[in-house]
């Protein structure tokens, strides 16, 4: 068994699990290559992978922006991908559903079972009319979110999530904007704090935003966020609490609209994020649309997309590790 391990070390809290995970991972005559992703070179992440073909497993290890990054730079390309969780949020790991513990994660991939998944791609245009490109495993959109995920970055590393929730307290009054939504050819206005589109679409607590949202449908959800001052979003929250999966009591002051192609603009310029990385600028109109079952993706019998699992193993020696059913 070859492996090649990409890892983020500057992500989240800096655990050294990913350690223990390949300690788990390796046994004797296996070959394992660890890379350090350099976040101030992230322009050139994607040598990182040149070779990935020649290994029989990647693991991407770091938080939710690492990982849209690496899996849109192995979209279309069959390779076996395991996810390590790193980061701060995880919230793609949670979507996904494995179990997070090291040395369960390593038994996953040696038994080798796998989905694939699709990702989201974003197109938008910065202030100078440069145009951007970017893969997202999780959400992207402009408005509100982008600027709690501004706000929270100086104390995201000594607070974690709850830089979050902080971030948005200090703004009571979040600007309003008018969206144009066109959705598969179809148009909608609508106005709100914000306008997202999802490719998972839990978030912490495990709340589905809106529900039945999943990467293996080839679609995007669209979700609009119609409030006009931050404490209207604890109703939505308490909502969640109460019905994780959103289908007995809805999810007020949320729209959702699903397609594939996705076009958005504002009514006035506004900041943008992608997968909870703020992008430099304002953004007035972005484009997005769904990837179909572009990676490859290890899962254990604890995710919502391990579908039936069979008893073979993918690599030899995996018989006194499999994972239990």
């Amino acid at each position: 068994m070859r492996v090649l391990i990409i890892h983020n070390d500057a992500s989240g809290f800096g655990s050294d699990a990913i350690f223990e995970f390949q300690r788990a991972l390796v046994r004797e005559g296996d070959e394992s290559v660890l890379r350090i992703l350099q976040t101030d070179a992230s322009d050139r992440s994607e040598s990182l992978l040149n070779d990935a073909e020649e290994y029989d497993l990647v693991v991407i290890s770091g938080g939710d922006g690492t990982v849209a990054t690496m899996l849109y730079h192995l979209r279309n390309r069959n390779v076996l991908t395991c996810v390590f969780p790193s980061g701060t949020a995880n919230l793609f790991f949670s979507n996904l559903g494995n179990a997070p513990v090291p040395s369960s994660l390593a038994r996953a991939c040696r038994v080798g079972h796998s989905v694939r998944t699709d990702l989201g791609e974003i197109i938008w245009l910065d202030d100078e009319g440069n145009k951007h490109r970017q893969g997202f495993s999780l959400m992207a959109g402009m408005g509100f979110d982008a600027q709690i995920m501004q706000a929270a970055i100086p104390a995201k590393r000594a607070m974690g999530q709850a830089a979050y929730f902080a971030a948005a307290i200090a703004n009571p009054r979040p600007e309003v904007k008018r969206f144009r939504i066109n959705v598969d050819g179809h148009v909608y206005e609508r106005t709100g704090i914000t306008c997202l589109v999802a490719n998972n679409a839990m978030i912490q607590g495990d709340i589905e935003i809106v529900p039945d949202c999943n990467m293996v449908d080839g679609m995007l959800d669209v979700i609009v966020v119609e409030v006009d001052v931050t404490a209207q979003l604890l109703r939505p929250l308490i909502m969640g609490l109460v019905d994780h999966e959103g289908k007995n009591i809805g999810r007020p002051h949320l729209e959702s609209f699903r397609g594939h192609d996705i076009q958005v603009t504002a009514s006035s310029p506004a900041k943008m994020e992608v997968d909870g990385d703020p992008v430099e600028g304002d953004v007035i109109t972005y484009r997005a649309r769904a990837i179909p079952e572009c990676n490859r993706l290890v899962v254990d019998s604890f995710s919502r997309y391990a579908g039936d699992i069979d008893d073979e193993p993918l690599f030899s020696g995996t018989e006194e590790m499999a994972f239990p059913l």
